[in-house]
């Protein structure tokens, strides 16, 4: 009987192991994994802003990145090249079919642009199209567009992804269905979406650029870091993402593997400009002088990360100037807040006029690295006589709250400079909604350096203008930037084809150690 029972067991434990979160059992072949992602797609659509820096799984753009972010072609023939003026950037497209059988055209390319640019269409995207005048199909295979100015990074912004004119021409792109149900070139399909459950995508068996090994992927999400990790544990899935601390008791289990990625991922705390208290440059000086940013990486990171001055990453190593950097220093912080007229009172704490130091951070409740970043921000900066208490809530709130209170806020991406500082900084987007300028930071010198740099074809130039934004933007600082993360994933080690890439700060299904996952191939 115990030996009848202990049979019963093993092979109950057997089934359990190959049961997909669905309930359905497959064979351990290696050809379907199950992702435990920390983030979930607003919708799928590319105009609205879906994967515009590609590795979207589900389209692919006229160009797409290597394993060492070089430009390569995807839908285009060749990776597109300006005219010598800088105003025309010419592509030629490949022979590739959507997922449902129809050919792509020109004109695809044309209307997903198009439509980027239409003020009837919400897409979060359309700032990076600012320099775009217009674009057009001189046949079916040729795309031209042309420039209002010179706009050199132009090239990095044609891996969104393209969609069917005959899908959406005519539809309220805003609420079509294409928009949860969509159909790309991509090599995959999405079979199913669940929101606020998971996604399942199946391999595009026609993909122009093979078939994918991997036949099933579902995406479940979970935005709470300490639930994937005990999802992760109990072999619900076959990797997620998860803070460095979480990923330690997987180094070294058999069957596991922990990958540590490179990224230009910041956490920063965004100080309002418009708050009496930080309305003074001295004291967000003040502020960013007071934070211990390595013992940050040494206690919260575990040593998974690089200090942050600036959103431009020491990963843009063409741009990024070491010598624009905060050292960690209080005497200098407690005068500058004295200098200011914020002075400590017998109780330590600082006030002016009678009205208390005071700034409190926010920060989204399901992310536990970023309650402890507010946790390790809110401790320095009390220590020089602020009142910083720390409060979990949502992005909705904390975009709400942006005049009044700071909030941990992340993005970043190791591209070019202009994507990752432009709309962050420049004070034309102060006040335009949404992830933009969610500071209200203004500094007419940081303007003027975005701005020639934006224009600017000379590379030797652009670098200059990055030199001067950064000297700027120390001098007078909106944020305080924490870190650059590394990405920490914990992967069950059964494929081949993984390649470190520099990862930006969108991690979920696309980008992050999956960023090629096309390419995979089970182990034997």
């Amino acid at each position: 009987m115990r030996r009848q029972l202990m049979i019963v067991l093993v092979a109950a434990g057997l089934v359990a192991a190959c049961t997909s979160p669905d309930g359905e059992t497959t064979a351990n072949t290696g050809q379907s994994i199950v992702i435990g992602a920390g983030s979930e797609p607003e919708n799928l659509n590319p105009i609205l802003g879906y994967g515009p820096d590609g590795a979207s799984k589900i389209f692919d753009g006229l160009v797409s990145r290597d394993a060492q972010l070089k430009l390569t072609p995807a839908l285009a023939e060749q990776v597109p090249t300006a005219s010598a003026d800088g105003l025309t950037w010419t592509a030629k497209l490949k022979d590739a079919k959507f997922s449902d059988g129809t050919a792509l055209s020109a004109q695809d390319v044309v209307f997903t642009y198009k439509s980027v640019l239409d003020k009837k269409v919400n897409s979060t995207v359309a700032s990076r199209f600012d320099a775009l005048a217009d674009v057009t199909a001189p046949d079916d295979k040729t795309v031209q567009f042309r420039l209002s100015y010179p706009y050199a990074p132009f090239v990095q912004q044609l891996t969104l992804g393209i969609v069917p004119r005959k899908a959406l021409e005519g539809a309220d792109i805003n609420s079509a269905p294409f928009n949860t149900a969509p159909v790309g070139t991509g090599p995959y399909t999405v079979a199913e979406w669940r929101k606020g459950d998971r996604m399942v995508l199946k391999a595009n068996e026609s993909y122009w650029g093979g078939a994918p090994a991997i036949k099933t992927v579902t995406v479940v999400f979970v935005p709470d870091d300490n639930a994937r990790a005990t999802r992760m544990a109990a072999g619900e899935f076959d990797g997620t993402v998860l803070p460095p601390k979480l990923t330690k008791s997987y180094e070294g289990k058999n069957g596991y593997k922990v990958v540590r990625n490179p990224s230009a991922d910041y956490r920063g705390l965004g100080i309002p400009s418009e708050l009496p208290f930080t309305s003074d440059p001295k004291v967000r000086l003040a502020i960013n002088l007071g934070i211990n940013r390595q013992a940050m990486i040494d206690a919260v990171l575990a040593g998974a990360g690089k200090p942050a001055t600036t959103p431009i990453s020491p990963y843009l190593k063409d741009w990024y100037d070491e010598n624009a950097s905060f050292r960690y220093d209080t005497a200098q912080a407690e005068k500058l807040l004295d200098d200011a007229g914020w002075r400590k009172g017998a109780d330590g704490k600082r006030a002016k006029d009678g009205q208390p130091a005071r700034l409190p951070i926010l920060y989204p409740a399901p992310d536990v690295l970023r309650k402890e970043l507010a946790l390790a921000t809110a401790s320095d900066i009390a220590k020089l006589g602020v009142d910083a208490p720390v409060e979990a809530t949502t992005f909705e709130i904390m975009l709400q709250r942006q005049k009044e209170t700071a909030s941990i806020w992340g993005g970043g991406d190791p591209y070019d400079p202009d994507t990752a500082a432009y709309t962050l900084l420049h004070s034309k987007y102060a006040g335009a909604g949404g992830y933009v300028n969610m500071t209200l930071y203004k500094n007419s010198s940081v303007d003027t350096a975005l701005d020639t740099a934006r224009r600017s074809l000379d590379p030797a130039a652009r670098k200059q203008a990055y030199g001067d934004f950064q000297k700027a933007y120390v001098a007078d600082p909106g944020w305080a930037f924490l870190v650059f993360l590394d990405h920490t994933y914990v992967l069950r080690d059964k494929w081949n084809g993984q390649q470190e890439q520099v990862e930006p700060h969108d991690h979920g299904l696309i980008h992050a150690v999956w960023w090629n996952l096309e390419k995979w191939t089970p182990k034997s």
